[in-house]
């Protein structure tokens, strides 16, 4: 099963947290904190959203930034995804 988002909703993929820290030390699953940062898995198409043109900003690939409790989390064949409105997205990574 795929997911085809709709107007300017983003599909995202958490990103895997740091295992060790700059230091060398091994961080237990409890101690890790969750990322913020996702790689974009699809995009919708854009179009008028509140009566406003929206055009899509990133791209299937992109890693960006969102905030701590954005979007809506779904798991598909396993796989947690979080599905969000493109302004929710604080940043592209580079």
């Amino acid at each position: 099963m795929t997911l085809k988002p709709l107007l300017d909703r983003v599909v995202l993929r958490r990103v895997p947290a740091e295992e060790t820290t700059k230091s060398g030390l091994i961080l237990t699953s409890s101690a890790q904190e969750k990322p913020q940062v996702y790689e974009v898995v699809a995009v919708g198409p854009g179009g008028f959203v509140d009566g406003n043109e929206v055009e899509m900003e990133v791209e299937v690939g992109d890693h960006v930034l969102t905030g701590k409790y954005t979007g809506t989390e779904v798991k598909v064949e396993g796989e947690e995804l979080t599905i969000v409105r493109q302004s929710e997205i604080l940043a592209i990574v580079e």
